[in-house]
């Protein structure tokens, strides 16, 4: 599945010998929904998750800011 992906190449996320991810951090899943799922917010985020956020997908802080801005603590 990694390969027919194409994983490495696409998000830098390697196989170790023993089939783990590297970096450990990296997760993958399968998803699915139902039309009677329901979802929920987990809570505000900091200054700080913006800021990484804004630099992980290299876009303005202020983009991101305007982006997220009903999920910001004021």
């Amino acid at each position: 599945m990694f390969e027919l992906l194409n994983a490495t190449e696409t998000t830098g996320i390697e196989l170790t010998e023993s089939f783990a991810m590297y970096p450990a951090s990296a997760v993958s899943g399968w998803y699915f929904s139902h039309p009677e799922s329901q979802y929920f917010n987990v809570g505000k985020i900091d200054k700080d998750q913006l800021q990484d956020y804004a630099r992980r997908k290299g876009i303005a802080e202020e983009v991101a800011a305007r982006w997220l801005a009903a999920h910001l603590h004021h």
